[in-house]
Order: C-alpha cells, then structure tokens, then sequence
C-alpha cells in the first residue's frame, strides 16, 4: 500500500479535471508539496488557519478554490458535501449509511445503502 499514489488525476471532463484523494488537499499550497498525513486524514481548517483532521473549523472543501474539483472520502460524520470544486462522497457506509459515487463526466451522484452497519461510529 506504501508504494501506491497519495492522489489520482482523473480526466473527467478536461484533461485531469478531478483529484481524487482520500482525506483532503490544504487550500493555497501545491499539490506536488501538500504532506502525506493532509491527504490522508484532513477534514478542517481552523479558524487560525492550521490544517486539521478535527472537526473543528471550517471543512476545507469549502475554501478550496480549484481546480482541479477535488473528490473526497474521510468525513462520514459531515455526509455526503458538495462544493463549487470539490465533492466529499463519505456516506459512512462503514456505519450503516450508504456508499456513494461520483459518475463522471456528467457529475451525477449514485448512492446504494448499506446491507448493514460494520463498524459503530466513533
């Protein structure tokens, strides 16, 4: 697992039009220079501007600029989050909730629900 990419550019509509990382990509800082544990782990951004995977603050989906529109997962507790450049697809099917798609090129959501939950929410 060590050796697969932190982000995948996926050509959706132009070329990699879509970023699909796990957890988050900090606002203003480039990609090539964005740390492992944000693209793993982010979900925030606090109100002093600090890069967090708390739910504290601002979801930094939110103050995202683009592009590239950024696709998303690690923030179940949040729901499914849509935002001019980016998209957060945890439905938190892991708990019983759904799994969700993202359908490119056209943008449309797809949601299957759960057969059960699989883990309780923390």
């Amino acid at each position: 697992l060590k050796a697969l990419p932190l982000w995948l550019a996926v050509d959706g509509t132009g070329p990699a039009s879509h970023l699909v990382v796990h957890g988050g990509v900090v606002p203003g800082v480039p990609l090539e220079a964005q740390e492992r544990k944000h693209l793993l782990n982010l979900r925030s951004i606090t109100a002093d501007g600090a890069p967090t995977k708390a739910l504290e603050g601002t979801p930094w989906a939110a103050l995202w600029k683009g592009p590239p529109h950024v696709v998303f997962g690690h923030d179940a507790v949040r729901g499914l989050q849509r935002y001019e450049w980016a998209t957060g697809l945890d439905t938190g099917c892991v708990y019983g909730g759904a799994l969700t798609a993202l359908v490119l090129p056209e943008g449309r959501l797809v949601s299957v629900p759960a057969r059960r939950a699989y883990a309780p929410m923390k």
